[in-house]
């Protein structure tokens, strides 16, 4: 049994408390008063702290043998920084706009083991990737992936299972993907397909920057893209949004005040984006890899498809990301993993028997990834 410390008692980091207060000695730590009574109530250990505070941070972890970073993507550099140069052992699904893996000489000096973006996409795409790379010639990755309500509600379509700032991210910032080795940058939302799907049917798949440590990591790969799904017309909607100035950065006079409209749209989306504590949604992903294995022309498709889980009371969004980072805490906890620095999920892919055990884990949950082997 460790002794673990969870930062963020949001959706995923209170799923992630509860599955490993199963094996361990488990502490959440944040701000808010009500998130923590909902896991103390669960016999989870609670400190309430602002984990905008680095000291606050440190005493926090002071105890720890290993720290689950969940904390807002806005807050995930500093405080994965933070646990990092105390030392602890540290996996983490902030999702942070910073790349991770600079980082990982300040790990690799403090003999640390530092697992980052360890959640559904990115994380199990990479965790896929990695174990496939060891074992044929990869040579064109495709990850589609998409968290979405149940209810089709207009006029969006589509709840947030983070802050809605998060997903305006995916909305606007560039597209990165490596087309015959070469670096793309193409605009978010742009090069829209139809794709099917035997749940839920046919959703809509758009560019997002969602390869980040695979763009290096995995530069030997001559194609890799990855895209969101959502329902038909949402990404028209956000499009739209964008063109028009809610989601832009800049400072405008309002009423004698300076705001940036991506606040103020922000603030808007938070509330029509909520997701009611027992509202259906469902995760959805496909992984393709294509490439040449043992003499043959192969390609590899994963299916995810996962709903909410009414027995818990857990969203699919939280199972998905949380039992994944979960996973990996075992790993570390257990010694199964333990390489010094920074390691994105794909390297923990590569390692003996961590894709194996990952998946298990996983499939003990509930949560099963489909997949086939074809001949092309």
């Amino acid at each position: 049994m460790g002794r673990v410390v969870v930062l963020g008692a949001g959706m995923v980091g209170s799923a992630i408390a509860r599955d490993l207060k199963q094996n361990h000695e488990v502490t959440s730590v944040d701000l808010q008063d009500e998130a923590l009574a909902a896991l103390s109530g669960d016999g989870i250990r609670t400190r309430q702290a602002d984990l905008s505070d680095e000291q606050a941070v440190r005493d926090s972890i002071a105890k720890a043998d290993l720290v689950i970073c969940a904390v807002p993507g806005f807050m995930g550099r500093r405080t994965l920084g933070s646990i990092i140069d105390a030392g602890k052992p540290v996996v983490d699904i902030s999702f942070m706009p910073e790349d991770a893996l600079e980082l990982d000489s300040l790990a690799r000096e403090r003999g640390v083991t530092a697992v980052v973006d360890m959640g559904v996409a990115p994380g199990m795409d990479n965790v896929i990737f990695g174990y496939h790379d060891t074992r044929m010639k990869v040579e064109r990755f495709e990850c589609l992936v998409g968290g979405l309500p149940q209810a089709r509600t207009y006029p969006f379509e589509y709840k947030a299972p983070f802050s809605p700032i998060d997903v305006i991210e995916e909305y606007t910032r560039p597209a990165r993907f490596v087309v015959n080795g070469e670096l793309v940058t193409r605009p978010a939302l742009s090069e829209p397909e139809l794709v099917e799907f035997e749940k839920p049917g046919t959703l809509e798949a758009f560019n997002s920057d969602g390869l980040r440590s695979l763009i290096s990591t995995m530069a030997h790969v001559p194609d890799m893209k990855e895209k969101t799904l959502r329902y038909r017309g949402h990404r028209d909607l956000m499009a739209a949004l964008d063109a028009g100035g809610f989601f832009s950065t800049e400072p405008i006079a309002v009423a004698g005040h300076k705001i940036r409209a991506i606040d103020a749209s922000s603030a808007i989306l938070l509330a029509a984006w909520k997701l009611a504590p027992d509202e259906k949604e469902f995760t959805v992903m496909r992984v393709t890899l294509e490439g040449e294995e043992s003499g043959e022309r192969v390609r590899y498709v994963y299916d995810l498809y996962d709903e909410f889980d009414t027995a818990s009371q857990t969203s699919s969004m939280a199972r998905t990301t949380g039992y994944a980072c979960a996973a990996a805490a075992e790993l570390l906890l257990s010694g199964t993993y333990g390489v010094a620095g920074v390691s994105a999920p794909e390297m923990v892919g590569r390692a003996p028997g961590c894709y194996e055990a990952v998946m298990k884990y996983q499939r003990d949950r509930g949560i099963s990834y489909k997949h086939r082997r074809e001949i092309i």
